[in-house]
């Protein structure tokens, strides 16, 4: 039986299509395992947004021939789909499949020899516009990435992503409620709704055909999944609707993850982004009203060309003042055929370096406060599969990382606890409540 492994960069969105081309593997007869098996074809899905792609993808590459001198290399992703010519110079590539191509990959691995120079499959992304391909992760640990939606129109300065991955297009309600009916029978307890710009679901062909808020009303009633969390969700596209509904929904938990990007109207305007910060304290303020215990994550970049101190304090005080639980900091990073890599106003690499560890110190404080109000309350906690020096961790609806001694048979079970204490490392302990209760 061959042998098949796969290294994912990147994104949820990328986790599910992994799982989803590992699947089409093993229906053609190959068997997947670790990296470190000694396979005799290894994937790597790249990403095109965090910084050094190319660097990334060398060095996974490099790792891949240590364990498996002979092994067939094939990349596929996001970089590409970018740059498919600058990945096929990397020593030890046999093959380069662009966005169209990475779910035939099967059809296109017919023989395992080493190839002098890698072939390219990849066609211009406007061949991708339409098509799309359905993916989710299964089996991999207790929570599964159901990918609902793909492409942005979305022109945002810095983005390449429109590029890697065409214009938005989504999958139909009925076929993702059959999707998750699917996966609650696998046993799966949580689905993390994943997307590129999901809250613009509902596109096909080109025309609007569906809303977001439509396919949250029906996954809402799909027996057997206990939760379902939506990853990343555009403020413009947040609405009061929607954050209603969570609010009283069956099995969408109190976890929204917005995009930000800055705190600086001007710099917004520069980024081309479809909303202003007084939006985006709206819908804030709409959340917490509803649900004060609910957890809210925030993306944001510094160093964004044009960004003067006073932009970025700007930004920094915003963030300082709102009731959000964590951030997710990115650095800047020039990508090319982008606007924003030849706007003016260049910032020094140490000056981004300097304002991305302000923001990473300001999301662990407002993490550690977001935890501590949460202490003291008796919480569901969905376990997962892991074990670190005799514990196990898990998340509570609202997104609070727990840890509790190590117990098999708590793995992929919800249980009823209570949170005592926040760990030195920032993490919750918890007792269980049949414990707790047991000492009254």
């Amino acid at each position: 039986m061959k042998k098949v492994a796969f290294y994912t960069l990147g994104c949820k969105l990328n986790f599910s299509e992994t799982s989803t081309i590992g699947r089409l593997f093993t229906d053609a007869g190959y068997s997947v395992v670790e990296f470190t098996d000694k396979a005799d074809v290894y994937v790597i899905n790249t990403c095109s947004v965090t910084d050094h792609a190319d660097k990334k993808c060398r060095k996974v590459v490099k790792e891949a021939l240590k364990y498996s001198p002979n092994a067939y290399v094939t990349i596929v992703g996001c970089y590409a789909q970018l740059k498919p010519q600058e990945i096929a110079e990397i020593e030890g590539v046999d093959m380069v499949l662009g966005a169209a191509e990475k779910f035939r990959i099967v059809e296109f691995i017919t023989d395992l020899t080493k190839q002098p120079k890698a072939v390219v499959h990849q066609q211009d992304i406007e061949k991708v516009n339409h098509n799309f391909i359905a993916a989710y992760s299964i089996g991999d640990r207790t929570r599964t990435f159901l990918k609902v939606q793909d492409g942005c129109d979305y022109p945002c300065t810095y983005c390449t992503i429109p590029l890697a991955r065409g214009g938005s297009r989504s999958d139909t309600i009925e076929s993702v409620v059959q999707k998750a009916q699917q996966i609650a029978a696998s046993g799966v307890k949580e689905i993390v709704l994943t997307g590129v710009n999901l809250g613009d679901f509902g596109i096909r062909n080109g025309n609007r055909e569906d809303r977001f808020f439509d396919l949250v009303k029906a996954l809402d009633e799909v027996e057997g999944i206990e939760r379902i969390r939506i990853s990343s969700i555009e403020p413009n596209l947040l609405s009061n609707d929607i954050i209603e509904f969570v609010a009283t929904s069956k099995r969408f938990v109190p976890h929204f993850h917005i995009p930000l990007q800055s705190g600086s109207n001007k710099i917004l305007g520069l980024m081309k982004r479809r909303y202003q910060r007084e939006l985006y304290v709206d819908r804030v303020a709409k959340i917490k009203e509803l649900m004060p215990n609910c957890c809210i994550g925030v993306d944001v970049i510094v160093g964004f060309p044009g960004e003067t101190q006073q932009d970025f304090l700007d930004t920094y005080e915003f963030l300082n003042g709102l009731d959000v639980s964590y951030l997710h900091v990115f650095t800047y990073s020039e990508r090319e055929q982008t606007e924003a890599a030849v706007m003016k106003g260049k910032v020094a690499g140490s000056t981004r370096f300097e304002r991305n560890k302000m923001l990473h110190i300001l999301s662990d404080k407002k993490r550690r406060a977001f935890y501590e109000s949460q202490v003291g309350a008796n919480a569901q906690v969905l376990f997962e599969d892991d074990q670190k020096n005799g514990f196990m961790h898990g998340f509570t609806k609202n997104y609070v990382k727990v840890k509790a001694k190590y117990d098999p048979l708590m793995v992929n079970e919800l249980k009823e606890v209570k949170l005592v204490a926040l760990t030195a490392d920032g993490e919750v302990e918890v007792a269980e409540l049949e414990t707790v209760y047991a000492h009254h």
